[in-house]
C-alpha cells in the first residue's frame, strides 16, 4: 500500500473512534482526512497518466465533496452532498466506458440488478421524506447502472479490483440511507464506512497500469 492508503486507512479508524466516543469536532478532522488519502493514493498509482485514471480522480474527487458535505446534520448539506457523490458515480461510469464494456453483459446485468433495486426501494422509500424521494431515487439508479458498467468493463477487459471496488461501493451505501433515513445508530457507520474506505482505495488503485 501506498501513502495515501495509509493516511486513508489511519484516518478512517481515527474517525470511528471519534464517532464512537461522540466527538464531534473528529468527524471534521479526519474524515476529510481519510478521503484526502484516497485521493493521494490515486495519483500515486499514476491517475494522471490515463484517461480512465483522470475519469478515476474526477469520481473520488466527487466523494471527497460528498464526504464533507455529509457531515453536517442539515437537510439542504445532506442534499449537497448525495448530488456530489451521484456525480462521483457519474465519473466512475464514464471511467469504465472510457477503459471499455460489454455492453451487452452490462444490459444483462442492470436488469438483473432491478431485482435488489426494487427491495430496497420497498425497505427504504417509506422512511424517506416527501421531498428527498425524487433525489434519493435518482442516486439509486445511477450507482445500479455504475455496478452495471463496471461488470461490463471487467467482463471485457478484466481486472475484478474494479468489480469488488464498485460493488463494496454500493454496499456501504445502504450504510448510510439505514443511519439517516431509518435508525440512526453507531453500527452503521462501523460496517459502512470500512466498506466505503476500503472502495474507494481499492478503485483508486485500479488505475495503475
Amino acid at each position: 500500500m501506498n501513502a495515501g492508503a495509509w493516511l486513508t486507512l489511519a484516518a478512517m479508524c481515527a474517525l470511528l473512534a471519534s464517532k464512537r466516543n461522540d466527538w464531534r469536532a473528529g468527524e471534521w478532522i479526519f474524515k476529510p482526512l481519510a478521503s484526502t488519502g484516497f485521493i493521494v493514493s490515486a495519483l500515486q498509482h499514476g491517475a494522471l497518466d490515463s484517461a480512465y485514471g483522470r475519469a478515476v480522480l474526477a469520481a473520488l474527487a466527487g466523494s471527497w465533496w460528498g464526504d464533507v458535505l455529509l457531515i453536517p446534520k442539515m437537510k439542504r448539506a445532506f442534499l449537497a452532498g448525495l448530488g456530489a457523490f451521484l456525480l462521483g458515480h457519474v465519473a466512475f461510469a464514464a471511467a469504465f466506458v472510457a477503459r471499455g464494456v460489454a455492453w451487452p453483459v452490462s444490459l444483462a446485468v442492470g436488469a438483473l440488478l432491478c431485482a435488489p433495486l426494487a427491495l430496497v426501494r420497498r425497505w427504504l422509500m417509506p422512511h424517506v421524506p416527501a421531498a428527498m424521494k425524487a433525489p434519493v431515487m435518482a442516486y439509486m439508479a445511477v450507482i445500479t447502472a455504475m455496478v452495471s458498467l463496471a461488470v461490463g468493463t471487467v467482463a471485457l477487459r478484466g481486472n475484478p479490483y474494479i468489480l469488488l471496488g464498485a460493488v463494496s461501493f454500493y454496499l456501504s451505501d445502504l450504510s448510510v440511507a439505514r443511519d439517516r433515513f431509518v435508525v440512526t445508530e453507531f453500527n452503521n457507520k462501523l460496517w459502512g464506512w470500512p466498506l466505503y474506505f476500503g472502495a474507494q482505495l481499492v478503485l483508486a488503485a485500479t488505475v495503475a497500469r
